[in-house]
């Protein structure tokens, strides 16, 4: 068994390149882990060795590996049709995913819901879609200054080049700069940075307040603000107060400007409702989907848009029309998986005992925010992530070189447990079928791993 692990270790770096790794790093500083199959919260590796999954393999797995229902609604769609263009065509896996897209979207008193779904085929693709939507609606009436994006300081949309325009994480963006079109960031809303005797609304207020007068300095220019509404996940997993979506909405309104709410990390129930912009009670214009669209099984996009959005490219002119395409949009067998998750979340009560688990969650995390080296536990829902500094400092990172969290990384996997760090920040994300028992071992093997990551 570990022989045929080493030989697929072996095999892998003779041909394939890992998405955001310095390959020089493996074999050694950080090895490889050739996996075999899954089973629920686990990861099975050829060795035989097993892994809980706590980053939900980079937040898209929901209901667990090899989850039987998703599998079988792939296999039967397989049978039947595996793909036909949507450029012309349409099918029903497509049609029903986009109906019931719409039916549970975030609505807003007041506001015609959502009602258009355009299909892309991942995170940042779908990103690209409704960055290009928003700038081409004010092109097709002859608004021609309205060319610029506000996004937030520490956000992350994704590594397409009109996705990367609107992050800004210098680590993803940095050497790519000169390629990217020039975006306008407003200070986070991020709790974390609260000043002394702020609580997090008044942050998120501060941070609105920013929002305002830099829309008021591009009136007329700007065509659209996209936020991660309550969690800035690839930026640390740093969260914010319910009330800064509230006021970014009313700031949108007020200048014209449409807002996007990027839900690819954060939507199917993530943060404690289905999708995070319910705590806020605020629809955006344009929403991104994708992650645990599908449950984890395939690569999917969705963007939903308003009506007032979609009838914008209604013309006679073929130029007037959102031209954008992607061989795979809407892939029958990605729809159909992704119409099978929704299934789930009906028949199980997933939201429901999603709060339940979040709440153990809660209890497990309490004492290590205790620890020396914690500066903050912060959580929404399922999503929890604790910052680790030197002495519990909020003012004193560890330094870079310090590699605290791939020490506590490779600490944790020796241990069973998958704990992909973000910088310094250990985070929990597990799916949803992790049990109280698996639960007590990642809070067990988070303590052990921090501790050994900062003797």
């Amino acid at each position: 068994m570990l022989a045929e692990a080493d030989a697929w270790r072996a095999r892998d770096l003779s041909v394939v390149w890992h998405p955001c790794t310095q390959m020089r790093e493996h074999p050694h500083t950080l090895p490889l882990v050739p996996i075999a199959r899954g089973d629920g919260a686990w990861l099975i590796g050829h060795d035989g060795t097993r892994y809980l999954d706590a980053v939900s393999s980079w937040w898209t797995n929901l209901f667990g590996h090899a989850e039987p229902r998703i599998g079988a609604a792939i296999a039967t769609q397989a049978m039947a049709l595996e793909q036909v263009m949507l450029a012309g065509f349409t099918h029903a896996p497509a049609v029903e995913l986009a109906e019931r897209l719409l039916a549970i979207a975030p609505r807003q008193q007041g506001r015609t819901p959502l009602s258009k779904v355009f299909y892309a085929d991942n995170g940042s693709a779908g990103v690209e879609v409704a960055l290009k939507m928003a700038f081409h609606w004010f092109h097709n009436r002859g608004e021609h200054r309205r060319t610029k994006f506000i996004a937030l300081e520490n956000g992350y949309h994704g590594e397409t080049l009109g996705a990367l325009a609107v992050g800004d994480i210098p680590l993803y963006r940095r050497v790519y700069a000169p390629l990217l079109t020039e975006a306008l960031f407003a200070p986070s809303p991020d709790a974390y940075l609260a000043q002394p005797g702020e609580s997090a609304a008044d942050c998120a207020a501060r941070a609105a307040e920013a929002l305002a007068t830099l829309l008021d300095q591009h009136a007329g220019e700007v065509c659209a603000v996209i936020v991660e509404p309550r969690v800035q996940c690839a930026g640390g997993m740093r969260m914010h107060h319910p009330d800064y979506l509230v006021r970014v909405r009313e700031l949108c309104d007020a200048s014209g400007a449409f807002l996007i709410a990027d839900e690819i990390a954060v939507g199917f129930g993530r943060t404690g409702t289905l999708f995070a912009s319910e705590q806020s009670g605020v629809m955006p214009d344009l929403l991104c989907l994708s992650k645990g669209l599908t449950g984890g099984f395939l690569p999917l996009a969705a963007v939903l848009a308003t009506e007032t959005i979609y009838d914008g490219f209604l013309d006679d002119a073929r130029e007037r029309a959102f031209l954008h395409s992607h061989s795979y949009t809407g892939n029958p067998l990605a729809c159909a998986a992704a119409l099978a998750s929704l299934d789930i979340f009906r028949a199980d009560y997933v939201l429901a005992r999603n709060r339940a688990t979040a709440r153990a969650m809660a209890a497990l995390a309490e004492p290590l925010a205790a620890h020396r080296h914690v500066a903050d536990v912060r959580q929404a829902g399922m999503m929890l992530a604790f910052e680790l500094t030197r002495d519990g400092d909020k003012a004193t990172p560890f330094p870079s070189a310090s590699r605290i969290g791939l020490k506590a990384y490779r600490a944790a996997l020796s241990r069973g447990v998958v704990l992909r760090p973000l910088g310094d920040v250990l985070y929990w994300m597990p799916p949803y079928c992790v049990d109280e028992e698996q639960l007590q071992m990642l809070a067990d093997v988070t303590r052990a791993a921090i501790d050994e990551a900062t003797a």
